[in-house]
């Protein structure tokens, strides 16, 4: 576990210090992470107009905390997002092209298209200074896996590489948690154009006998509980306004497993019941309506 957490570390120092690299510049949202509503609140008494966003994302794959839910297909992902004082609600979609099984995926229309997942969010934003803090629910309508929900708490600060940390806890089928690190910059480039990036770094732990890992001795999910540092991530991509509230974001993401634990397999099978993850690289382009 000690090797586990060094390797880790250095990943997440290697990145920041890249990023911190561009600290004498000015100042994303990833596909299908919570954030808090885009209003600076100076205070908590103050309150902030109605604000929202329509969105709409292409890409060639759907990567969740690592785990790989498409192969050889376009994923579209719909989102929409209101908020309202100090709360937020937001809706966001996948809707596979061709679904095709994965080492963490089977499809409930194999060769087919289907919409088969659907996400609901609901959350509250307590902001002092720079430090701001989200906590909520989220519903996974999903029609490849059973349907569950998780309790969601995110603490940020705006400052140089914006280090967010998220805890997710799921509180229905799959009892575990999730804990994400991340951090960002955007640089501006010409004619409000910005380039942004990005990296996380994440950490699971599973609860229940769901999460219980291969063993060679049985040759079946009879070992411990997955516990690892499980999914890095890093990432590149342009904001570019194209009408008043308006946006496109071309960007490339690169997946990778962040330890033996999280890509092991075993005679053939996935030390994860979940599925091993993979070095997987995504590119898309997401549309943004804001208002």
């Amino acid at each position: 576990m000690k090797g586990l957490r060094a390797v880790a570390l250095m990943i997440l120092l290697t990145l920041g210090f890249s990023l911190s690299a561009f600290a004498g510049l000015e100042d994303e949202k990833e596909t299908h992470k919570v954030e808090a509503p885009k209003e600076v609140l100076l205070a908590h008494s103050e309150k902030p107009p109605v604000s929202g966003s329509v969105g709409l994302g292409v890409f060639n794959k759907y990567i969740f905390r690592g785990y790989e839910l498409s192969e050889s297909s376009v994923v579209i992902q719909p989102s929409v997002s209101v908020s309202y004082k100090y709360f937020s609600a937001s809706f966001w979609g996948n809707i596979d092209s061709e679904e095709n099984p994965t080492q963490s995926f089977v499809p409930d229309k194999a060769d087919e298209k289907s919409f088969n997942e659907t996400d609901l969010t609901l959350s509250y934003t307590f902001v002092i200074d720079k430090l701001s803090m989200t906590g909520g629910y989220i519903y996974y309508g999903t029609k490849y896996a059973i349907e569950t929900e998780e309790l969601f708490l995110t603490l940020g600060y705006d400052t140089l590489l914006k280090p967010t940390l998220s805890v997710y806890r799921d509180i229905t089928e799959y009892p575990g948690t999730y804990v994400n690190l991340s951090v960002a910059h955007s640089l501006p480039l010409i004619k409000d154009i910005t380039l942004d990036l990005g990296a996380s770094a994440g950490y699971f732990a599973g609860d229940d006998d769901y999460w219980n890992t291969y063993e060679k001795s049985t040759g079946a999910y009879t070992g411990d509980k997955y516990k690892a540092f499980h999914d890095g991530m890093v990432k590149a991509g342009f904001t570019v306004p194209v009408a008043e509230n308006i946006s496109v974001q071309p960007v490339v993401q690169y997946w990778f497993p962040l330890s033996n634990k999280a890509r092991k397999t075993i005679d053939g099978s996935s030390y994860n019941f979940n599925g091993k993850l993979d070095d997987t690289l995504v590119a898309g382009v997401n549309m943004t309506l804001s208002f």
